[in-house]
């Protein structure tokens, strides 16, 4: 049976040449041409210095401040190596790496029905287990790296943690896939406990780390 072809068939097939994923096409191709190693997408470092009080999305916003992009494995190098290492940031800090275009906002349509993985660690070991993360968005070799949006390592008195935010909070099959994950990447030890909270939910309590759900 033959399919007529609409009159509009060209218009519908044809690639909008503004598209995100055309722009990212040349960026890359103008990047080899350069003798560079091109990153499948940009990424964008944000640093954020803690204040104390309640937190609103202006102040939150206000405290956010964009530090580096990059989208070359010779820029992502440049880059981290000037950044401050995580034993020598202060408390209370954040450090988020996210794909261009997400802010590390919970508000952030990209972020807004998703939530995070959560994992406390050590002061003495969590430079190393962030530094795997880092690695591994940057170079996409998370399974469902597709729906992470970025990574943020918070700086805390007793403790560090890192977290993994992803897009979608409803899809449980995903987000229990991710976790493994992040496990296996990471080869986390069994004493190791993972949180999950969802960012609606953050914006309920106002808080990113309290009332988490336990999930192993």
């Amino acid at each position: 049976m033959e399919i007529a072809e609409p009159n509009n068939a060209k218009e519908l097939t044809a690639v909008d040449p503004s598209s995100a994923e055309s722009k990212e096409a040349e960026r890359q191709d103008r990047e080899l041409k350069a003798g560079l190693h091109p990153l499948k997408q940009k990424f964008v470092f944000w640093y954020t210095r803690k204040t104390h009080g309640v937190r609103t999305q202006t102040s939150y916003e206000e405290n956010i401040k964009k530090i580096a992009e990059f989208s070359t494995v010779e820029a992502f190098w440049v880059c981290y190596c000037h950044l401050a290492r995580p034993a020598s940031l202060p408390s209370p800090t954040d450090l988020h790496l996210f794909k261009e275009g997400i802010r590390p906002l919970w508000e952030d349509t990209a972020n807004c029905n998703g939530g995070k993985w959560i994992i406390r660690f050590k002061k003495a070991v969590s430079g190393r287990f962030w530094e795997d993360l880092v690695l591994a968005l940057v170079g996409d070799q998370l399974d469902y790296g597709d729906n992470i949006n970025g990574v943020v390592l918070s700086i805390r008195h007793n403790e560090d943690l890192v977290s993994v935010w992803n897009r979608d909070a409803s899809d449980q099959q995903v987000v229990m896939a991710l976790r493994d994950a992040i496990k296996r990447h990471l080869k986390l030890p069994h004493s190791y406990v993972m949180e999950y909270k969802p960012h609606d939910a953050s914006l309920r309590d106002k808080s990113s780390y309290r009332n988490t759900w336990l999930r192993g």
